[in-house]
């Protein structure tokens, strides 16, 4: 972890700016490198000064607080936020979590125990091998509304074929009731992510590293619950503590997803780096499709970072390529065409691109795989308004 911790405070109009000041700690290992009055303005802000955290002070059950983090998050997934906040939470502390915080504390509040909040969000966001100023990995999301388009298909074989480029890829199985990535790999689930949260304590690393299955590529795997009544137990802030772990220890982290949205799919994409939306040739996954990415518009994920697979693409459905073109409103990035092979490398546990790395299927996803060799995050700056910034007042 780096000597200073920049961190940026937002305070909403009617806090009390010297219970504020009063409660954050002075010196150290933390620098406040400013405190923006309004929270509508702290946007702006925080595409302008370098951060490593985010603190945003706010009255209890503060829905412009919710939007802050829901977007500081989408913007810097690995940027840890504190909320601090005044009042009854009335439920808030509940929704704090959802929209994507890392801690919150009640004002007023001893500086040393904010100064501990700041250090334990950062340290769960990176891990225990993470720190500030560390890069962490691209994280990909498979995605696909409609069930059967080939998600589970997709994610193994762009595994392999990133690690066939010398990448060190991780896979998080979050298909939780009836995930068969460790089956497509040829894996024998004896470790499952429900073994992980069951074991209590810190989860760093080290700990998770002994959670993960190896498969022959170096690929390794955080398998799905054994039992659909397990997938219970995993919630959408141990879902954030694993994605952090995972990126700061592996060079690319894909997220294979079941069917639907619903809160740790949400919480993935609000996490991920990049979008892989899978989709087949017929009318229903190719209208499903369209609805995903129109779901993805409407989260504010942004269009450039979502790539759109075709799977069975050459099938002869009577569906053409303007078809697709005019029903999803976008060409699919890549193509893979049917391969009798797939079943019979499925059903053995072998994904195609090793099994069979000379067919047009393998090569499709090895072109997939060369698709993701730059990946970052792009933030959305906000509107731009007026705001105002002060200094912490320097003892004298």
């Amino acid at each position: 972890m780096a000597a200073t911790i920049k961190t940026l405070v937002a305070m909403e109009e009617g806090v009390d700016p010297g219970m504020l000041q009063a409660s954050l700690p002075d010196g150290g290992d933390v620098q406040i490198v400013g405190i923006v009055e309004g929270l509508e303005q702290s946007w702006e802000v925080l595409q302008e000064t370098p951060t490593d955290m985010l603190v945003i002070a706010c009255n209890g059950d503060s829905d412009r607080a919710l939007f802050l983090i829901d977007g500081s998050v989408k913007q810097r997934p690995e940027r840890p936020v504190l909320v601090m906040y005044t009042g009854s939470p009335n439920g808030f502390v509940r929704r704090v979590f959802e929209a994507g915080a890392d801690d919150i504390v009640a004002m007023p509040q001893d500086p040393d125990s904010v100064r501990f909040a700041i250090e334990k969000a950062l340290a769960r966001r990176f891990g225990t091998q993470g720190g500030v100023g560390i890069a962490t990995a691209p994280m990909i999301c498979i995605l696909g509304p409609k069930g059967g388009t080939g998600k589970t298909l997709t994610t193994c074989n762009l595994a392999v074929s990133l690690a066939e480029r010398g990448s060190r890829v991780a896979i998080v199985d979050l298909d939780l009731q009836f995930g068969d990535v460790g089956l497509s790999l040829g894996l024998a689930p004896d470790r499952t992510i429900y073994d992980l949260i069951k074991s209590g304590g810190t989860l760093d690393a080290e700990k998770l590293d002994g959670y993960l299955l190896t498969h022959e590529s170096g690929v390794r795997l955080l398998s799905a619950p054994i039992r659909p009544d397990h997938a219970s137990a995993i919630t959408v802030p141990f879902l954030r503590d694993v994605y952090a772990v995972l990126r700061s220890s592996f060079d690319v982290v894909l997220v294979d997803t079941p069917p639907g949205f619903s809160p740790e799919v949400i919480a993935t994409i609000d996490s991920a780096t990049n979008i892989c939306m899978v989709g087949m040739l017929d009318t229903l996954s190719l209208k499903n499709t369209k609805l995903g990415l129109e779901t993805l518009d409407l989260m504010g994920f942004d269009p450039a970072r979502v790539k759109l697979v075709l799977n069975r693409a050459d099938s002869r459905v009577g569906i053409t390529a303007d078809d697709v073109l005019a029903i999803v409103g976008r060409k699919p990035d890549v193509t893979v065409p049917s391969d009798r092979d797939i079943p019979r490398t499925v059903n053995e546990g072998t994904p195609i691109s090793m099994s069979k790395p000379r067919s047009e299927a393998a090569g499709a996803f090895r072109a997939l795989a060369q698709s993701y060799a730059v990946s970052g995050a792009n933030g959305k700056p906000g509107e731009k308004r007026q705001r105002r910034i002060f200094k912490r007042k320097q003892a004298a």
